[in-house]
């Protein structure tokens, strides 16, 4: 049985669109049989998995980028870390770097991710999202409401679970993801500060 052969130029699109290194792209495109959009999810997979297995490994160098939108209306800075200067020194960590601050302009999310959320927040919320559940529901039932509920509420206030503005059918994290897949390190948001005129 003869493997599906990738074009040159498939490789060469999937490449713009995720970034990924070349041979990445085309074993991707391979795995997927030639279906584009099947490829770029296993590249997302495997750039998950990746960072996975590079979760724990230190991120201390990067950058601190500036983004400033709307005619001077809008600023960020964003802290994004990486395990080595080599890294953080790449155009592409550099274009990832501005794009979650870009990200964060538009966006304006409140945490980084779920674990950031104090838990007097998220208890606080429990309370709230159950009260506006329907008294007549089962318990199992009204617990699943209110927990679709708070991932849906995390999804719009947490930076990684955002759908990222530049292509929403990804969210901050998958970006990430699939950056640490292409730049073979461990990449984190430490931290972001969004200032807003008259805020």
């Amino acid at each position: 049985m003869i493997s599906y052969q990738p074009r040159p130029e498939e490789i060469k699109t999937l490449r713009e669109a995720t970034g990924a290194p070349m041979m990445d792209c085309r074993n991707a495109l391979v795995e997927a049989a030639g279906d584009a959009d099947r490829a770029r999810a296993v590249l997302l997979e495997r750039g998950a998995a990746q960072a996975a297995k590079k979760a724990q490994r230190a991120a201390d160098e990067g950058l601190v980028t500036a983004y400033i939108h709307a005619g001077g209306k809008i600023g960020v800075l964003v802290e994004v870390n990486s395990e080595t200067d080599f890294v953080a020194r790449n155009p592409r960590f550099a274009e990832l770097s501005r794009d979650i601050a870009m990200h964060v302009a538009a966006m304006s999310p409140q945490y980084v991710d779920r674990e950031s959320v104090p838990d007097s927040v998220v208890d606080g919320l429990r309370v709230e999202l159950r009260a506006g559940v329907p008294h007549d529901k089962p318990v199992d039932v009204a617990d699943k409401i209110v927990e679709g509920r708070l991932n849906k509420w995390f999804e719009e206030h947490c930076l990684l679970d955002q759908a990222f503005v530049k292509d929403d059918s990804m969210t901050v994290g998958d970006l990430i993801n699939a950056s640490i897949g292409a730049l073979g390190e461990r990449l984190r948001v430490r931290r972001f500060t969004r200032y807003a005129l008259g805020e």
